[in-house]
């Protein structure tokens, strides 16, 4: 059995943003470099790993729409992708389908990114870095707990900021302990903003799933509810739980659609992931557990361009 790995909201709330950046603002902070993007269908690796690889090339704890999209050719290529997190901590070991690996935080945030969008860049930031974040040239997904810039972003539509919903279950916005959560606050009806909850596992309509029991979720506000995707994390075969690890999936959700429609707004990428969630995988549809639904890769993918 795996250990249960949790993290405590207001630590590592995982934000996740795909930004268009302007020409001249990449490069102001240094960030070492994981991965080098690749073109085509990930190949299959061998792996002694308790968590089989499918003959695809995904792994157990992915949704089989990552194998269709895959096959397509669209992987995230042209996206870099920045994830500001926590690379100093205690490491702690997990199985992502590649052999159990004795990671920080930040690392098993990169790799489950990498692993849904195999095709971008992949640049690493301290989170308790205090100067910003340098963007690279074109679409970036950066996540970040404290940049204040990204939720700007969000705002003005420059941004899509992926957000964890939190490990509380509790509604997004209350407050705990008497203290509000700005981080949170902030991207709430923000145009390029979505919160993600944790399901227990990938569903489908004949296998339907439920949101976690750690997982937040929207409650009673309708911005939060129009903005809440949810996905499923199977740490049961990871050993990896928390919605820190759902927003990363989003991300390589939202990179693999920058891989396909090149020419979409983070607005309409935002959009898109939203509106095609599915209701029909979940136990007792409601929108104040699951948001708009369990975001649906193929769906969001199916049109031949979106506006």
């Amino acid at each position: 059995m795996h250990k249960t790995q949790l993290f405590p909201a207001g630590f590592l709330v995982g934000l996740i943003a795909c930004l268009l950046a302007a020409p001249g603002f990449a490069g102001d902070l240094d960030a070492g470099v994981s991965g080098k993007g690749t073109t085509g269908t990930p190949a299959a690796e061998s792996s002694s790993s308790g968590c089989p690889q499918n003959a695809d090339g995904t792994f157990c704890w992915m949704s089989p729409d990552i194998g269709e999209a895959w096959t397509s050719g669209f992987i995230g290529s042209g996206v870099s992708i920045n994830v500001i997190d926590d690379f100093t901590g205690q490491p702690f070991d997990a199985d992502l389908g590649r052999g159990r690996q004795t990671q920080r935080h930040g690392d098993w945030v990169s790799e489950i990114a990498g692993m849904v969008a195999p095709g971008p860049n992949i640049f690493k930031y301290g989170y308790l870095e205090g100067s910003s974040i340098g963007l690279q040239h074109g679409l970036n997904i950066s996540q970040h707990p404290r940049e204040q810039a990204i939720v700007d972003a969000a705002w003005a539509g420059t941004a899509i900021v992926t957000k964890s919903a939190d490990n509380r279950s509790s509604e997004v916005g209350r407050p705990h302990e008497g203290d509000f959560d700005e981080l949170t606050l902030g991207p709430i009806g923000a145009p390029s903003a979505i919160f993600v909850g944790a399901l227990d596992h990938n569903g489908t309509p004949g296998n339907k799933t439920r949101l976690a029991r750690y997982s937040n979720y929207p409650g009673s506000n309708p911005e939060v509810r129009n903005q809440f995707l949810t996905v499923g994390v199977e740490g049961d075969k990871t050993g990896l739980y928390g919605t820190s690890h759902a927003a990363p999936v989003v991300a390589g959700y939202a990179a693999i659609l920058g891989s396909k429609f090149t020419s979409a707004t983070p607005t309409q990428i935002t959009n898109q992931l939203l509106d095609t969630a599915r209701t029909d995988t979940l136990v007792n549809y409601n929108p104040a557990t699951y948001g708009r639904g369990e975001a649906s890769l193929s769906r969001a993918l199916a049109p031949v361009s979106i506006h």
